[in-house]
């Protein structure tokens, strides 16, 4: 399969879509959900696409089948793991180690199905560690609960959890500053999109290359 080719995966969710950005002699597969508010077209999703199989990682942005159907509110949960578990088959099939990951709500998806699914790692982009202005409302037992190594990129503004409100645990976090929830900073913060998101990228890739 050539790079940049996309396949639709039946799952008991509904028809899901994986769009493949192969490395050409890749070591690990970094499989990419989206959030509950948009697509696989975010930016730091785009840019991970663009980066990473340069540094031989392929990388599988999957869109979980509520978007594929065009609907434009995300399920529950449940279901939201259903979808996951369902691509997983197709991810795993080049038979190289996969990295769970996944933006804001994919995120969750990712840390919550990790043990099961066997996980080689999680990356967690924007992990909505609390609803805004909810701080009493934390997931952090998700991301604590992954069970394997995990990265969590945020934003230095993140309203869904700063930097510093994260617990302690067994992740390392790396911070976009002044990122918002999807890495946008604002032009008075001097930094550019650009910058931000080379922040991400490198930051991955040397993840990445950390891995066993």
């Amino acid at each position: 399969m050539s790079p940049d080719t996309s396949e639709t995966v039946e799952t008991d969710a509904g028809t899901a879509r994986v769009t493949w950005h192969r490395a050409a002699r890749p070591r690990l597969v970094l499989a990419v959900g989206h959030g509950a508010g948009g697509g696989i077209e975010a930016r730091d999703l785009k840019a991970l696409a663009a980066a990473l199989p340069g540094h031989g990682v392929s990388v599988a942005l999957v869109e979980q089948p509520w978007r594929v159907a065009g609907k434009k509110v995300a399920p529950a949960p449940k279901t939201l793991d259903t979808g996951w578990c369902g691509v997983w088959p197709a991810l795993t099939a080049p038979g190289l180690p996969v990295v769970a990951g996944g933006r804001s709500a994919g995120a969750r998806v990712a840390c919550r199905t990790a043990a099961p699914l066997g996980a080689h790692a999680v990356l967690a982009l924007g992990f909505p560690l609390h609803p805004p202005g909810r701080p009493e409302k934390s997931r952090a037992g998700e991301l604590l609960g992954a069970g394997v190594p995990t990265l969590v990129v945020q934003g230095g503004n993140d309203p869904f959890g700063k930097p510093g409100e994260f617990p302690e645990g067994p992740y390392e976090l790396i911070t976009v500053p002044y990122g918002d929830h999807g890495f946008a900073v604002p032009k008075r913060s001097g930094t550019t999109e650009e910058q931000a998101l080379a922040v991400l990228t490198d930051g991955v890739v040397r993840w990445c290359g950390s891995l066993g």
